[in-house]
């Protein structure tokens, strides 16, 4: 089970830019990211397919955790932000449950390749599907850690 976002809609993978050197924006590189876990997973999942093994990626929704623990948010605006989050963002179990149902329920097994939110099937964007991408993604992944030369 490979975890990303729905962020994944801002991302464009830059083979000429993979590590961002040459430019960086912290919500672009997030979104970059994502958009690479979804791409890793279909690649994944055509190279193990008629295998037993299955690989599927999901978004988890907003959830209540501390990853923006580093935004800067305006002292008399904290409350209201907290307020917000505690009415609108998932609770980390709650955020977990499409993980677990990918994990352990019958009904997806079998299933692989697939994006999934709140325990569903989504569709993707055709930048998340571009096989020839993902595919040259992970040929580049081998040779960036050092498994082929």
């Amino acid at each position: 089970v490979v975890v990303s976002s729905k962020l994944y809609k801002y991302g464009e993978i830059n083979f000429d830019d993979l590590n961002s050197e040459l430019s960086y924006n912290k919500s672009f590189a997030y979104s970059r990211s994502k958009l690479g876990n979804i791409l890793f997973t279909r690649e994944l999942a055509r190279r193990i397919q008629n295998t037993s093994v299955t690989v599927n990626v999901l978004h988890p929704g907003i959830v209540r955790t501390n990853l923006g623990r580093y935004i800067h948010i305006p002292l008399l605006a904290k409350p209201l932000f907290n307020l917000v989050s505690w009415a609108f963002f998932k609770s980390p179990s709650e955020g977990a449950q499409t993980i677990v149902y990918l994990s352990t329920s019958p009904e997806v097994e079998g299933v692989s390749g697939k994006y999934f939110g709140d325990c569903k099937e989504e569709q993707l964007l055709p930048k998340a599907t571009d096989d020839l991408v993902a595919r040259k993604l992970w040929d580049i992944s081998e040779v960036m850690v050092g498994l082929l030369k």
